[in-house]
């Protein structure tokens, strides 16, 4: 049996060989399909990753308090995210002074979306997100200080025009040689004194990552507030088995400080860090299962042509046919050597197609700054893919090729 499948091999190989370019127009069309669907599905695990890694930065132990749902809109038919009352300062300072739960409570809001900062003649794109934040922020968001200081509680109370920057901003507005600590920079029509420069964590999925700058939360509120301006409260227990204790007392605490009924619903929402990670992900299933019908339907384009150039392959063999079946080959035999003819085309041009789609996945996840990977499973399923299409592309070809009158075959020219 291995000695046969072996000569069917050598026979398929040496037929690819005299029919170079329509065999290698063959393994381009089996390589687009399966680039689409090892591409696109590791490039969806490489988002995973990175809206793992981002929200991890933030601590299991960390629950954030806001008056904007988290959930995800995906299409027309997703689920609206529900938006309550703004969250005051007032409220927001009053529940962080009276949280005694063993742990760290910090209050911020967004300043700004899309402001500019600018230095001398050097100026960042108006897509810089500002937070207005207190001392113990860069703790509990996962930020850490590459050089320079955090605020002090004085300056924070003082509205002190301090700021923090983050590493793109900070490379961008001040090129290799430039120290950025103690200049002044523009912020809108405000001038800050830059303090520290924030770490690299790169890309966030669009939650901060490093296109951000942080000012103390009483400068906020002076120069950027707004009538509808909401804060955000985020607090880490000390202890992470003590995770969901530490969110009930915050909730009756909120509560009391947003004078909701014991009748009425809850008018904010608390969230887990690794539960918007979770909800993240979940949603991503949709893109996930879209992706896999998209390379699918590729595939079977791909089949199809597979199939069909098999077919004029065994009419161009119809007098090799022939002579093999004179010599003493069976049926079985003539099926047999189409068949894996096509399962070797197939795989060849699946390898190209998973080399390609790794190279897609891995330029996707080096730009989330997740780092090299190897999507085992992607690849296993790709060659298993490329079998199975082999097979059910030359059954017909190769059941025709069999059942072709040794005689008849010839006498073909």
């Amino acid at each position: 049996m291995a000695l046969l499948l072996r000569e069917n091999t050598e026979i398929a190989l040496t037929a690819i060989k005299s029919n170079k370019l329509r065999a290698v127009i063959t393994m381009l069309i089996i390589a687009i399909g399966i680039t689409a669907l090892v591409g696109i599905l590791s490039a969806i695990d490489a988002i995973k990753s990175s809206i793992n890694s981002n929200f991890t930065s933030m601590g299991a132990n960390t629950f954030t308090i806001r008056n904007r749902g988290t959930s995800m809109r995906v299409g027309k038919g997703g689920k609206r995210p529900k938006v309550f009352r703004s969250i005051t300062f007032k409220e927001a300072m009053r529940f962080k002074e009276e949280f005694d739960f063993p742990g760290m409570t910090s209050v911020s809001t967004m300043a700004s979306f899309n402001a500019r900062l600018k230095y001398a003649s050097k100026k960042t794109n108006p897509n810089i997100q500002v937070f207005g934040a207190d001392e113990n922020y860069l703790e509990i968001s996962g930020y850490e200080l590459q050089e320079g200081r955090n605020f002090t509680a004085q300056e924070i109370l003082s509205g002190s025009s301090l700021v923090l920057l983050g590493s793109e901003v900070a490379h961008t507005l001040f090129p290799k040689g430039v120290k950025a600590l103690d200049k002044t920079i523009s912020i809108g029509g405000g001038k800050y004194k830059v303090i520290g420069v924030l770490k690299s964590k790169g890309s966030s999925m669009g939650f901060g990552g490093d296109k951000v700058c942080i000012i103390p939360i009483m400068n906020a509120r002076q120069y950027f507030g707004r009538p509808d301006m909401s804060f955000t409260i985020s607090v880490i227990s000390k202890f992470p088995w003590l995770m969901e204790i530490a969110i009930g007392e915050a909730t009756g605490l909120f509560r009391k400080v947003r004078k909701v009924s014991a009748t009425e619903e809850e008018d904010f929402e608390i969230t887990k860090s690794d539960g918007l990670a979770t909800m993240l992900i979940e949603n991503l299933q949709t893109v996930t299962l879209g992706a896999t019908i998209i390379g699918i339907i590729t595939l079977l384009g791909a089949a199809i042509g597979l199939m069909n150039i098999m077919l004029v392959s065994v009419t161009e063999r119809t007098r090799e046919i022939g002579i093999r079946k004179a010599l003493g080959a069976t049926s079985s035999a003539i099926k047999n050597q189409f068949l894996i003819e096509s399962v070797v085309i197939c795989v060849m041009g699946g390898l190209i197609g998973i080399v390609l789609g790794i190279i897609i996945g891995n330029v996707i996840g080096m730009a989330l700054d997740t780092g090299f990977f190897v999507p085992w499973f992607w690849i296993i399923s790709g060659v298993i893919i490329c079998i199975f299409v082999g097979l059910v592309s030359g059954f017909f070809p190769a059941k025709r090729a069999s059942k072709l009158d040794p005689i008849e075959s010839l006498r073909f020219e």
